[in-house]
């Protein structure tokens, strides 16, 4: 299966669900289980960087849309707090079944207190993050608390929320009573990780306070600062995502057979992510990283471009090399710093190239390098140092040629 899958399965009232299946590269170490906030989808903004965040520490991530929301079916009026706890206990059984158990769950808003209340149903779960959840599930009323008196009277009623309308029925507000939410965080015994925004207007930090004593150690709080609700702001969703992704490594099992790819070691590994057009995924060994392209190009600009990481390369050894020089010969370089630029120009025009170069003609591409040199050093050994930066094997390889040969991998490996 490929990054970025999607999935479908039959949610607690038999309605079809929409899930999407963000993977890592290679093996995952673990799976964990994504429930959103309400009225929400999957596809908002935290839910994809969380699952990207887990998904690169090699934590393959599922994240559905409940019963009558998003992409799934059903009526979401006939919906409540039960069968959304239901339904996560539904796709927990469609992973257990075809994929892996969750040993992860991350809930947004009202899906984190969903996610409090199905943990302890889900044997395989071995900790719980959320995100702006309230300790009362019956919290969510104050999104339609003016609505409330013509519920109860007409037995239901057309709320809007976040600009959307929805039916909201009396067996709603029933079902929310028979809910004791902090009970179930008591009895829960797995590790929690809170996160709250202090000035979180949709729920209050005092929700946060309520569940952290409720619950048992381990447990752990981290502020979110100035978020809001909806983590709308790209660097506080990547924070809160980078956030769970490492703690949540304390509890996973660790694989190690996850290896990139089952590729021999060493091999550098890159798939696509299915977020954007150019977006990939890169896992070199332990490291995790992205590749994309500029937005101006059709990217999303969420990682380095292939010809951004070649400069890199470039960069990268030319410092290294330099500081083998200077180690062996005792030099006082305090440190050196190489900025690369890279563009296509004609052969003719090539500024500092080498003759043969040149007299290629046509369009080449030209790496542009700057070293800087920091300390007490002469300008002689200065100009060795910048004549030594050319044994840099990556520039060589760049200069002298190398072969590439491609083969297809079977898709069963």
């Amino acid at each position: 299966m490929a990054n970025g899958e999607k999935l479908e399965f039959p949610g607690s009232f038999g309605a079809k669900l929409a899930a999407r299946l963000d993977r890592p590269t290679g093996r995952p170490r673990a799976y964990a289980l994504f429930a959103h906030c309400f009225t929400c989808s999957k596809d908002i903004a935290a839910s994809r960087a969380i699952a990207g965040a887990l998904a690169d520490e090699g934590i393959a991530v599922v994240r559905f849309d409940f019963t009558g929301l998003g992409s799934s079916e059903g009526e979401f009026a006939s919906t409540n707090f039960s069968s959304n706890v239901a339904d996560l206990i539904t796709a927990a059984d469609y992973m257990r079944e075809h994929l892996e158990a969750p040993q992860l769950l991350v809930g947004h808003s009202l899906g984190g207190a969903a996610v409090l209340a199905a943990a302890a149903d889900i044997p395989e779960v071995t900790a719980v993050a959320t995100i702006g959840a309230p300790s009362d599930a019956g919290h969510v009323v104050n999104n339609f608390a003016a609505d409330l008196d013509r519920i109860e009277t007409d037995g239901s009623a057309n709320v809007t929320l976040a600009g959307r309308s929805f039916t909201i029925r009396k067996q709603f507000l029933d079902d929310l009573e028979g809910h004791a939410l902090l009970d179930r965080v008591a009895g829960m015994r797995r590790p929690l990780l809170i996160l709250q925004a202090p000035l979180d207007q949709t729920v209050g930090i005092e929700n946060a306070s309520a569940i952290f004593a409720a619950a048992r150690h381990p447990k752990s709080f981290v502020s979110l600062d100035d978020a809001d609700h909806l983590l709308s702001k790209p660097a506080d969703a990547a924070y809160a995502a980078r956030v769970i992704a490492a703690w949540a490594s304390r509890y996973i099992a660790a694989d190690a057979e996850a290896a990139s790819h089952d590729a021999e070691a060493g091999a550098v590994v890159v798939e696509e992510t299915g977020e954007g057009k150019f977006q990939n995924r890169v896992r070199v060994g332990t490291h995790r990283l992205l590749a994309d392209e500029p937005t101006d190009v059709g990217g999303t600009d969420t990682g380095p471009s292939p010809y951004d990481y070649l400069s890199i390369a470039l960069g990268a050894c030319t410092t290294m090399t330099l500081r083998i020089y200077a180690e062996h010969k005792g030099l006082a370089v305090d440190r050196f710093s190489v900025a690369v630029s890279h563009g296509k120009v004609h052969a003719e025009d090539c500024e500092g190239c080498a003759k043969e170069i040149a007299d290629k003609g046509g369009k080449i591409d030209r790496f542009e390098r700057r070293i800087r040199i920091e300390g007490d050093v002469d300008d002689a050994t200065r100009a060795r140092l910048i004549e030594i930066a050319d044994k840099c094997p990556v520039h060589r390889t760049l200069t002298h040629g190398s072969a590439v040969v491609t083969v297809e991998e079977p898709q069963n490996s």
